[in-house]
């Protein structure tokens, strides 16, 4: 979200410069109607950005594992094979999980629901 006035004092639309934000990439639309952006009130930016944050924290699961913790892969390839916990990546919700695989230590990636506590 990008709060700038595209107006200028008599109302009129600054095309140039609307066309410029138009065509950067990650700019998927305006508020309004396709040829005419509007501005947006503060509380519906406010509520757009509550929602957003919202949706981010349900989705984010919980880190219920610390640096160091040995844990049982309960999923995938390398399931009921213990490993230590080098690093935890709350962002994707994944875990690097170390685990010996034909007697050497081995780092693979997991989520969070691959694993329990051993």
């Amino acid at each position: 979200i990008v709060n700038m006035n595209l107006l200028t004092e008599d109302g009129l639309l600054v095309e140039k410069t609307w066309f410029f934000i138009k065509e950067m990439d990650g700019v998927i639309g305006f508020a309004g109607t396709k040829d005419r952006p509007i501005p947006m009130r503060q509380r519906e930016v406010d509520a757009m950005l509550s929602q957003i944050k919202e949706r981010e924290e349900s989705v984010r699961p919980a880190i219920s594992f610390e640096v160091g913790d040995t844990v049982k892969v309960a999923d995938g390839p390398f399931q009921s094979q213990n490993g230590i916990v080098e690093e935890i990546d709350p962002e994707r919700g994944k875990l690097r999980v170390s685990v010996t695989i034909f007697g050497r230590s081995t780092p693979v990636e997991l989520e969070y629901w691959q694993v329990e506590r051993a």
